[in-house]
């Protein structure tokens, strides 16, 4: 397996605007910022998955954040087992019971986990993996876990892992989170840098609105394959099998309409990651395109900056596939023969935010846009 390091899993962004934290670490591996071979970015996955399920076979519950780690969070339960539980975070009002905590230092503080289930997940478990992309203090994952412990005093007796692709979590914080029961487990480990001044002299300006242009033509795909929902909470087992059902009916309908050699995007919307990233695999692992990428709305609002060696070249501005007024962004769009958007986003709210991002894949020359909403 591949020893992941600094060099393949880090580039350093500065926020467009932030007052809490100037900076975001960038994961050219993760499918949501830049885009990367699917294969590449489940391969990342999976190692932090193994190397949970090595250290904790036993956990039968991970818990993923929103809205970067959703995929990752997936791919840490699929290492555990089909019967390992999955739930993710999620920004969205959905009807339910809902525990609410902050996520202090993002451009979204507000994060809510689904409670509908979670007394039963958690006493059916000896371990609860919680799944961020990246840890640098802490602080969240603690909130959140006094929280938890309130509303399920039964959690005390479990054990408690943060698991991440990247941490830069110091000994003090160590210290404070194994002093509040939670272990930690990570792919690669970072020094202590002072980012904040790293990207300080750099001048960025936020992602713009997509201009007119030309629209590349757009057809919908339908499917029967039924995904369960990772915001309430699913069997990883019967996840993954959904996701392999998606793949199997999306990928030969794009056969079926695209030449052989050219190039396909599959895009993710926001916490919607994994779908996009498994029917990516299986495009890549097809041999039909020369090249296949995935990545995925967002709504991080990063700098755009032209020097060299800055990892967000371009962006554009997007409504939200989910509605709600709110802004997201996609950042370092190339050009591609034909884009696949793979979208959990209830229909009317994506058929509304669908004619801006046509117009940003047609101003990269991007001629057939395909939407599966799942």
């Amino acid at each position: 397996m591949h020893a992941y390091t600094a060099a393949d899993t880090l580039r350093v962004a500065k926020r467009y605007q932030n007052p809490k934290r100037s900076y975001l670490l960038v994961n050219p591996l993760q499918a949501k910022h830049i885009p990367v071979s699917p294969a590449a970015s489940l391969d990342m996955m999976a190692a932090l998955g193994a190397q949970v399920a090595a250290a904790h076979p036993e956990a039968r519950l991970v818990i993923g954040f929103a809205e970067t780690a959703t995929a990752i969070g997936a791919a840490v339960a699929a290492g555990l087992g089909p019967d390992c539980v999955y739930l993710h975070t999620t920004r969205e009002l959905l009807a339910g019971d809902w525990i609410l905590f902050q996520e202090e230092h993002s451009h979204a503080v507000e994060q809510r986990l689904c409670a509908d289930r979670l007394a039963a997940w958690i006493e059916a478990t000896p371990t609860v993996i919680f799944v961020d992309d990246e840890l640098s203090t802490g602080r969240t994952l603690r909130n959140m876990v006094r929280q938890l412990r309130e509303r399920f005093p039964l959690l005390a007796e479990r054990q408690l892992v943060a698991a991440s692709i990247l941490s830069r979590v110091s000994p003090e914080d160590q210290a404070r989170l194994a002093a509040d029961g939670v272990a930690c487990q990570c792919l690669v480990r970072l020094e202590d840098r002072d980012y904040d001044q790293l990207v300080a002299p750099l001048s960025v300006e936020e992602a713009p609105p997509p201009p007119p242009g030309p629209l590349p033509a757009l057809n919908t795909l339908s499917v029967k394959a039924a995904l369960p929902n990772p915001r309430r909470g699913a069997g990883i087992g019967a996840y993954l099998d959904g996701c392999r059902a998606l793949a199997e009916e999306l990928v030969p309908a794009l056969r079926r309409e695209l030449p052989a050699g050219g190039s396909l995007l599959v895009l993710g919307t926001e916490e919607c990651m994994y779908p996009a990233l498994a029917v990516g695999a299986a495009a890549e692992a097809s041999g039909h395109w020369s090249a296949v990428r995935c990545h995925a709305t967002t709504r991080s609002p990063i700098g755009i900056c032209h020097a060299a060696d800055y990892p967000i070249q371009n962006g554009v501005l997007l409504p939200s596939f989910y509605g709600d007024g709110r802004r997201t962004y996609l950042y370092d769009l190339a050009a591609y023969d034909a884009a696949l958007v793979v979208t959990d986003a209830p229909a009317a709210a994506a058929a509304a935010a669908l004619p801006q991002l046509a117009a940003a894949l047609g101003q990269r020359g991007c001629p057939r846009l395909y939407l599966c909403e799942i």
